[in-house]
């Protein structure tokens, strides 16, 4: 029986929330997806982590669409993400919210600020709200419209909700701080014109809320007691209890945890829009994208996602999870539920010359071995068979124990065969083998107590369903899609370069007869293949099963192949010398760039941070290390990182490297992060002071 496991800081929280009777004993979270595309698998740790919470602590979990964004928002998706929600066990029972119908008490509340002088009408386009706003390290300007009276602020913004003015020519913006050091204090928007047919209130409404004013509102309105956010909304939490302290309402505690990412995904809803849309996959549930409705169509079972989202845990740690847990998962689970059955990919015709002409045999076969209350079934044999084209060689190897001429091999659950001779094509293919059963030998064991290495599955030819067989595996190839590629000149999505062309590969397979009428969803071991489901293509008589899963990881064993092959020796080492005693404790002494057998890492916060000019990949970053001033680091992260989500973070830096100017900026040290690209994930050195030796 497995140990249990430890908590989490949010149930931290929560457990310290319940001892205090902070919400009356309440816990109330919620999922608020947009509806612009369909959910993917980092979706699915905030489904599991918000309604396993609510489960736990015996509250209540909300499904809310944040549909305030009308030009990227379709039924299709809300659809969708409402059965995958379900599909993962999030039960929100009749909790089933949407942000629009809210859109009257927003626009109430955002006049009681107006009113209160909190709130302004301003005329400032995008371009020129973005001149004024400033930079991490400058403070922004105020705009000309901002000591505009409460009363010419009504006015205005009723005009606006009115349709008088054009989209882009004015916004309601919170009258802050455009000197904060939070440079999302800086007066934002709270409302924009927007003129798009909504798909739910229709033409209804012409201003629409930003995300930022709606999420706590929403929040509140519904009694939310924990919102639970990923890392990027951060720097957004002082907005979110600035909104929600002016108005003097209901105020939910915002927490933030790290976002899941995977090696060999994508998970960008840009990059798996066009993926759809320029027709790489054939939709958003193809079997191999990291969409939700992908994996359940992949034959991915809920208790298997659900499964790996629990166990990778959740920490403020941005790291990337290796697939092969996802894989391994999905494995496990389908391993101990999934009944056996066999199915020939690739058919090679076996004709057994002394069966009895005609005569048809019923033998048994374990449906699940791991599951004895599973049982048996029977399955024809007869005198022809069809067996894998890899299960025989002409030529085999030493360590080759299934089928070659002379040689024996058990069939499952049958008999002995031995292959007498070999029939070939014009070509030289081999298109048949000619072999003998031994009678002696029913159910897979020799009276005579002779053995045989190897097993193979089959099944008889005469009785065998033909079926369409897709054999899936990663839609990438490269452990970070993209990241080899993101230097190169005007190529806008490089992750399209480490496509998998062998991610999909369709195979004319021959099936024992239990499977030729099982239901859309049905899953199954074929046995020594992999784990594979009933497509939703498969009609009457022409099956379609897509491949889940291996039964081993062929990544890894190909990876393990690489390690074990000969390595050149290394020349021997010269003698260590005697190693003198450890000078005091002081600063480390400074290192050439790319020499990390002397690193010295300390903790740091970051205080501001901002674009460096002509360098789309690069960020200035002012960082304290508790040191006399702060030092200035310049870090290629900018893939990954908006500036102002930067700021307040804790990142760990080399602080030893010698200053090098990049971009005609003298950087002081590195700031550490592990993946690529827009994978990138800063480590974090937890909650200590800056200046924190790091180890």
């Amino acid at each position: 029986m497995s140990e249990p496991r430890s908590l989490h800081f949010i149930e931290e929280i929560i457990e310290a929330d319940q001892a205090s009777n902070k919400w009356s004993g309440r816990v109330q979270t919620r999922f608020p997806p947009e509806p612009n595309g369909y959910l993917h698998v980092g979706h699915a740790k905030s489904i599991v982590l918000n309604s396993s919470l609510a489960k736990r602590y015996g509250g209540k979990f909300n499904l809310r669409f944040d549909d305030t964004n009308p030009a990227k928002e379709e039924q299709e998706y809300v659809d969708s993400i409402i059965d995958d929600v379900k599909w993962l066990g999030g039960d929100f029972e009749d909790r089933l919210f949407y942000a629009s119908d809210y859109f009257g008490k927003m626009y109430e509340w955002a006049e009681a600020l107006v009113k209160k002088g909190k709130a302004y009408v301003c005329d400032l386009n995008a371009e020129q709200m973005r001149e004024y706003r400033g930079t991490l390290t400058e403070p922004g300007k105020n705009s000309p419209f901002r000591e505009r009276s409460p009363d010419e602020n009504l006015d205005l913004f009723r005009r606006m909700k009115s349709g008088e003015f054009a989209p882009g020519s004015h916004t309601l913006r919170a009258k802050i701080d455009m000197s904060s050091g939070n440079i999302n204090l800086r007066d934002p928007v709270m409302y924009r014109i927007v003129k798009a047919h909504h798909h739910r209130q229709g033409d209804a409404w012409c201003i629409y809320p930003s995300y930022d004013w709606a999420h706590g509102l929403e929040d509140s309105l519904e009694g939310i007691t924990h919102s639970i956010c990923t890392l990027e909304f951060e720097a957004h939490r002082p907005l979110y209890d600035w909104f929600l302290n002016e108005l003097g309402i209901h105020h939910p505690q915002q927490i933030e945890f790290a976002k899941l990412r995977l090696t060999y995904t994508v998970l960008s809803k840009r990059n798996l829009l066009h993926l759809v849309k320029e027709k790489y996959v054939s939709g958003w549930d193809d079997p191999r994208m990291p969409t939700i409705s992908g994996m359940r169509r992949r034959g991915y079972t809920s208790q298997a996602l659900r499964t790996f989202c629990e166990d990778i845990g959740v920490t403020k740690n941005d790291t990337v999870i290796d697939i092969l847990k996802l894989e391994n998962a999905v494995r496990d689970h389908l391993n101990a539920t999934a009944p056996r059955r066999m199915a020939v990919v690739s058919p090679l015709k076996v004709v057994v010359t002394n069966w009895p002409a005609g005569q048809v045999e019923h033998v048994e076969v374990q449906n699940n071995p791991e599951d004895e209350k599973a049982g048996v079934r029977t399955v024809p044999f007869s005198g022809e068979l069809f067996i894998e084209q890899d299960d025989f060689m002409e030529d085999p190897p030493k360590k080759f124990f299934r089928l070659a001429p002379g040689r024996e091999v058990r069939l499952r659950g049958a008999y002995f065969i031995k292959c007498e001779s070999v029939v070939k094509g014009p070509d030289g293919e081999i298109t048949e083998l000619r072999c003998t059963y031994d009678p002696t030998t029913k159910g897979g064991n020799a009276t005579d107590g002779r053995k045989v290495k190897g097993t193979i599955h089959w099944v008889s030819a005469a009785h065998a369903v033909d079926a369409e067989v897709r054999l899936f595996d990663r839609l990438f190839s490269a452990e970070a899609p993209g990241e080899a590629h993101k230097d190169t000149p005007g190529l806008e999505f490089p992750f399209l370069k480490d496509l998998n062309p062998k991610s999909l590969e369709v195979m004319k397979a021959k099936l024992e007869p239990s499977l030729a009428s099982e239901p859309v969803g049905a899953r199954f071991q074929f046995e020594r293949l992999g784990y594979f489901c009933v497509d939703a293509d498969s009609k009457p008589g022409a099956m379609v099963f897509n491949r889940t899963v291996a039964l081993k990881d062929a990544w890894a064993k190909e990876q393990a192949a690489e390690d074990a092959a000969p390595k050149p020796v290394a020349p021997p080492k010269a003698p260590e010398k005697k190693k003198e005693p450890p000078a005091p404790t002081g600063p480390a002494p400074e290192i050439e760039f790319g020499d990390f057998t002397k690193v010295a890492m300390k903790a740091g916060k970051v205080l501001a941070a901002e674009k460096v000019e002509k360098a789309d990949k690069l960020l200035k970053l002012t960082v304290d290390l508790g040191e006399a001033a702060p030092r200035t680091i310049v870090s290629g992260i900018a893939e990954a990182f908006a500036p102002e989500s930067l700021v307040g973070r804790n990142v760990v830096v080399v602080t030893n490297l010698k200053p090098r100017a990049l971009k005609g900026i003298e950087s002081r040290g590195m700031v550490l992060a592990s993946g690529s690209g827009k994978t990138l994930s800063l480590i974090n050195p937890g909650d200590v002071p800056p200046g924190s030796d790091v180890k």
